[in-house]
């Protein structure tokens, strides 16, 4: 059985896919870009800026499901360049507290609407 979650306080999907879907004890989130869900515009001022939106995307899906950042065993991160790797490692840890999750960093050639960061999570459903 799954459970498909959905936030007004994320971003719409753009394409064919949940924003999140409980299964079997965990919550696997789609990978969140810089769209503000109130407006549907993308934040790309500089990288920190993108990456904070990023995280407030996923924040606003994790907890539709009654999750947090505590919750999280398992993160990618998508860069569309490798340089912007310390300053949204420094912003994508400040959401945490320790107990850190998982995670890849990857780069990638390009991400949907051109942006430079995208970032999925799988957690522990509540």
């Amino acid at each position: 059985m799954k459970t498909i979650i959905k936030t007004q306080n994320a971003p719409d999907p753009i394409g064919p896919y949940s924003q999140a879907v409980k299964a079997g004890g965990l919550l696997f989130v789609s990978g969140q870009v810089a769209i503000v869900p109130s407006t549907g515009e993308l934040e790309l001022d500089d990288i920190k800026a993108e990456t904070k939106r990023v995280m407030e995307n996923l924040k606003g899906v994790l907890n539709e499901a009654g999750a947090d950042f505590s919750h999280i065993v398992k993160t990618t991160i998508f860069l569309r360049d490798m340089q912007d790797f310390s300053q949204v490692n420094e912003v994508y840890g400040s959401y945490f507290t320790g107990n850190f999750p998982a995670r890849e960093t990857v780069a990638v050639l390009g991400l949907p609407k051109n942006v430079n960061v995208e970032i999925s999570v799988v957690a522990l459903a509540q």
